[in-house]
């Protein structure tokens, strides 16, 4: 949970070159909002809450396309972005089982293999030191310091038993972190200068403006997001015994929808549940809510300390670069594990699967490719995730047919 809250902030923010105290922000803020969406899932009301021992936090999937929006339209221009995305959620909440029949494991597997795939460049980046052009970028320090937090990463993930285990990568950074340090490669000078106390402010990093294609890219981005949590929600009824109806996945997804649209409104990113919980609940054998209701709770205070969300922008470059390395890597086999579960001796399956991934992949590396097209399309068709979804979503359709209408949304 937490390694998530600070990760994406801090990856989107250093894209964007957010100064130290704009990040110090961001990561506070985004750790009390990860608390907050988390106890949107677990406190059930007549709108909202799946009310299970679910865990919210910033969406992996969002990082290219948020960094590609911010670059090209403005910041606030993710911010309203991320807000349309909310909102569409919450209105479609109530009938998105039936579109969940468009996104079968052979669209799903797809997109989270291109997800993992086009963000180990930016694991390189940063294990190198940040800045490409930065003299000290690729400087031996920088190879070793991530090379460790991958080899630390790596040991705890084999060796490590339980909730160690889980918060491995975590802990590879915290150790990594330790290391770069005893070589004189951290500053605590963002610490010291940080606030000891703030409440968050609704548009403090920026006013929301709004776009048409950036709207169209969050929410499809949304969309993939919804269906990896439908997956979490009937894994974790499974766990724990409770059976799922149609009125329960809908209070789940609004309430995911409120934590976009909060995201937004405070200036951070979208939340989506996280798959790695079902591991979590499955290896410490704890099933109920509270474990989780003392976890948001802690964060929501965390999230009131600028000082200490400012420890996160003491990581070196590198240790992230290795952290993210081991991260991204596990995303993509995680998409080719469901790729493995598809028939694809199934010539539909096959070259949904073969030419979504390639087109992704492909036009993340040459999005000139589109160059003449209109430039708001451009912003749409450019990012490999969104072309990965248009494109595996279009070809099943064609090549395997239309969903039938009874489908089950646990299929």
């Amino acid at each position: 949970m937490y390694a998530g809250s600070i990760l994406v902030p801090l990856l989107i923010g250093t894209a964007l070159h957010f100064n130290s105290t704009q990040l110090a922000y961001l990561i506070s803020v985004d750790i009390f909002c990860t608390g907050l969406a988390t106890l949107f899932q677990l406190k059930q009301t007549p709108i909202t809450g799946i009310a299970l021992p679910v865990v919210l936090g910033s969406s992996i999937q969002a990082v290219s396309p948020l960094i590609n929006i911010g670059s090209s339209l403005g910041w606030g221009a993710m911010y309203g972005a991320t807000i349309v995305a909310g909102l569409f959620v919450i209105l479609i909440a109530g009938t998105f089982a039936r579109l969940r029949a468009f996104f079968p494991p052979v669209v799903t597997g797809s997109l989270i293999t291109v997800i993992g795939l086009s963000l180990i460049p930016i694991a390189l980046q940063n294990w190198g030191g940040g800045s490409l052009t930065a003299k000290s970028f690729g400087e031996w320090q920088n190879l070793v310091i991530g090379f460790v937090t991958i080899v630390l990463t790596l040991l705890l993930m084999k060796f490590a038993k339980g909730f160690l285990k889980a918060i491995a990568v975590l802990m590879g950074i915290i150790l990594g972190t330790l290391f770069a340090a005893a070589l004189g490669r951290v500053s605590l000078k963002p610490v010291a200068d940080a606030a000891w106390f703030h409440l968050p402010q609704p548009f403090f990093l920026g006013t929301p403006t709004f776009s048409w294609s950036a709207s169209l890219t969050m929410i499809i981005i949304v969309l993939t997001a919804m269906v990896e949590a439908t997956g979490v929600y009937f894994a974790l009824a499974d766990l724990t015994g409770k059976k799922l109806e149609q009125k329960d996945l809908a209070r789940g997804y609004r309430a995911e929808g409120l934590a976009v649209v909060l995201s937004g409104i405070f200036n951070t990113f979208p939340y989506s549940t996280f798959s790695q919980n079902v591991a979590v609940v499955r290896l410490s054998g704890v099933k109920t809510k509270q474990p989780i209701y003392y976890a948001a709770c802690l964060l929501l205070v965390l999230g009131l300390l600028p000082k200490f969300g400012s420890l996160a922008t003491i990581i070196p470059s590198a240790v992230l670069g290795g952290a993210m390395m081991v991260m991204f890597s596990t995303i993509a086999i995680q998409g080719l594990q469901i790729l493995g579960k598809v028939d694809l001796n199934k010539e539909g399956n096959l070259l949904t699967a073969g030419l979504s991934i390639g087109a992704g992949l492909g036009i993340s590396s040459v999005p000139t490719l589109l160059a003449h097209l209109p430039e708001q399309l451009q912003m749409v068709m450019t990012n490999g995730v969104v072309m990965t979804t248009v494109v595996a979503v279009i070809l099943n359709l064609l090549l395997n047919g239309w969903p039938k209408a009874d489908q089950d949304v646990n299929a």
